[in-house]
């Protein structure tokens, strides 16, 4: 590679509604004139499966809401316990082998946009620690231990830029109105307070038209590029594209 080791590694982060999706998609195209990229999702999507539970027929709403229940219950009698842990620390491990593909393809070449990032700085649903409130003893503060580590490995690579995309709660319930306002709201306030080990970050007013959100990510993804003296490859022949462009 010229003047840069690695390919660029670009961070898109903001609450469910704020267009990260959308966002990534347009990007990908863009910066695939260019060079090789490819969008790596790494969240953990067990929102999604809540979701898909809830729209089960006859009885997936009532299991979805007892799910939930056992959850927060949780949480408020001092951390999970053990099969709730056990579950939890399986969507982190999801997270991590998704990390390590992205990690993969950036080292065979690939420019990374990656939709969501890792952080430790605020645990929950904003990419965060979901044992941090574990007790620290027994099996389940070995689990919460384990998922500690593995998110200090992943947190240790740092983006070349973050893109954040800030929207308000109401935005949000009207772009997702199938996402429950609780968990939208905690993470509507999160997202501010989010950092990535001192890497750039860059703010997007995602309330305003997509056109000029996407002119805003792509200028400063130009600007930081330039920067980095960031090319594309030089002698070796890209792998296959992943369909779709996207790494799951």
């Amino acid at each position: 590679m010229n003047g840069h080791e690695r390919p660029p590694l670009i961070a898109v982060v903001g609450c469910d509604g704020s267009g990260k999706s959308t966002l990534t998609e347009a990007l990908l195209a863009w910066m695939n004139e260019a060079r090789p990229t490819v969008i790596c999702h790494l969240g953990k999507q067990s929102g999604n499966i809540g979701r898909r539970i809830g729209r089960l027929p006859l009885m997936g709403e009532r299991l979805d809401r007892s799910i939930q229940s056992k959850a927060q219950k949780a949480q408020a009698e001092g951390g999970p316990a053990l099969p709730e842990a056990l579950v939890i620390y399986a969507f982190s491990l999801r997270r991590v082998r998704r990390f390590r593909h992205m990690l993969r393809l950036r080292a065979e070449g690939w420019a990374i946009i990656a939709d969501r990032f890792p952080q430790l700085l605020r645990p929950g649903p904003m990419d965060g620690l979901g044992l941090a409130g574990a007790r620290p003893s027994g099996l389940v503060g070995l689990l919460a231990r384990a998922e500690r580590s593995r998110y200090e490995d992943m947190v240790a690579t740092v983006p070349d830029l973050v893109l954040r995309l800030n929207v308000s709660l109401d935005t949000a319930m009207r772009r997702k109105p199938d996402h429950r306002p609780r968990s939208l709201a905690r993470k509507v306030a999160d997202v501010p307070h989010l950092s990535f080990a001192g890497a750039p970050i860059v703010e997007l007013d995602a309330e305003q038209p997509f056109d000029v959100v996407l002119a805003q990510a792509q200028s400063a993804i130009g600007a930081r590029l330039a920067t980095l003296d960031v090319g594309g490859p030089d002698d070796q022949v890209a792998p296959p594209l992943p369909t779709n462009g996207h790494a799951s």
